[in-house]
């Protein structure tokens, strides 16, 4: 009995033992769970504080961008290390690439890594220009010597005797071609007396004799009117975008050689310049009555506005004298617009070479007088002086224009990389 006494003391003790290390197992597998657990857990705070010093680091680089237009420039780029709070953010903003910016913040808090990119770009209206010279019912009157770098498309006759560097079409039934020389393919009801170097292709009912040609095609149908690139809605929001403070009441006038910024403004009466004056646009501006250029006067966009175009706007007429000068911001792909909204034939009349604008009147007519060139014209009636000249370039096809530089601008995206 004591033998049997004894065995069950021991093993009372060995399922006593047993029990501890299955205890103590399952204190470790607790311990070693709630480690892990609050290793996760710092892990999580300190991922979401990095997160948080590169979101940091985005917000200031965007902030850097807004409040110093001359951070827009395409070529302007910076690398910075910006503290939050014991993180870091390395901020990265690179130079200006199909008119956006790929702005990156990585955070960094005690060796955790959080990357975000934000996509800044123009926030912007596009206008396409598709030809060098495009007109209403007014049409294309081309002098002796006058010439179009370019495609032409008017709603109206094509008349004269200048030179079509490429292609011309004439829309409507019973309009036509008459006297100029087209060195690319023409397309109208019937031409009359023109030279059209490629194919010539007229509409049935039209006629065609009295015209060279290099091949002849026929359609049953007159070509559809075109209505001009810029939409009346973009002028009018164009024209409504200013604050009371961005308002001017009566004329305004800039002294000969003086130099001013201005814009975004409404003036509530017309808008003349001096002599040697230089006119620099920080905005939109537009004018309710007429604007009178002196001679050798200076029109240009500020550095600012990057690769964007910018916008003067007169209900009246714009006149220009000798020797006046129009540049956009320096980059490439900005262009200075000068529209009109006047209906008189003269809504805008121009006296120099102005390769850096082009210039719209959208119920009037232009008048290019002898020996000027302009960039690109766009009106309801275009009359081309003797040896005038419309110098279509590239880059004129497409012009983004913005309300004015610090509002031409948006995030479009925002991701964690």
């Amino acid at each position: 009995m004591k033998f049997i006494n004894n065995q069950k003391g021991y093993v009372v003790l060995i399922i006593t033992f047993f029990i501890m290390i299955i205890m103590l197992s399952v204190a470790l597998t607790m311990s070693s769970q709630i480690a892990l657990e609050q290793k996760t857990a710092t892990s999580a705070v300190k991922s979401t504080q990095a997160y948080y010093a590169a979101e940091s680091g985005i917000e200031d680089a965007l902030q850097i961008l807004r409040k110093d237009p001359q951070f827009l420039s395409a070529t302007y780029t910076a690398d910075y290390t910006l503290d939050v709070n014991g993180a870091t953010a390395i901020v990265n903003i690179p130079i200006i690439l199909g008119g956006a910016r790929a702005v990156t913040s990585q955070g960094n808090n005690r060796s955790m890594i959080r990357k975000i990119q934000t996509v800044y770009k123009m926030d912007s209206q596009g206008v396409t220009f598709y030809y060098g010279v495009q007109t209403g019912d007014g049409g294309l009157i081309m002098n002796n010597g006058s010439r179009v770098m370019g495609n032409v498309y008017s709603s109206g006759n094509i008349s004269g005797s200048g030179t079509i560097d490429n292609n011309a079409v004439v829309s409507g039934n019973g309009n036509s071609i008459q006297g100029v020389h087209v060195k690319g393919n023409a397309l109208a009801f019937t031409c009359d007396n023109a030279t059209i170097d490629g194919n010539l292709t007229y509409v049935t009912g039209g006629s065609y004799d009295t015209c060279t040609y290099g091949s002849l095609a026929q359609q049953s149908q007159p070509v559809s009117e075109q209505p001009l690139p810029i939409p009346d809605q973009q002028i009018t929001d164009w024209k409504n975008q200013f604050t009371p403070e961005q308002t001017i009441s009566g004329d305004v006038t800039l002294s000969n050689n003086e130099t001013r910024h201005m814009g975004p403004v409404k003036i509530m009466g017309s808008l003349s310049l001096g002599n040697k004056s230089t006119l620099i646009l920080t905005g939109t501006i537009y004018v309710q009555g007429n604007i009178t250029f002196g001679t050798n006067d200076t029109i240009k966009l500020d550095g600012s506005y990057s690769s964007l175009g910018g916008v003067v706007i007169a209900d009246g007429t714009i006149a220009t004298k000798t020797d006046c000068t129009f540049f956009g911001s320096g980059q490439e792909g900005s262009y200075l617009l000068m529209l009109s909204t006047s209906i008189l034939s003269s809504a805008i009349s121009l006296k120099n070479n102005s390769a850096g604008a082009a210039f719209y009147a959208s119920a009037g007519g232009i008048d290019i007088p002898n020996n000027v060139s302009v960039l690109e014209a766009t009106g309801y009636k275009l009359t081309l002086g003797n040896g005038a000249e419309i110098q279509q370039s590239t880059g004129t096809i497409n012009i983004f224009f913005s309300s004015g530089p610090a509002g031409g601008w948006r995030v479009a995206s925002w991701s964690e990389q």
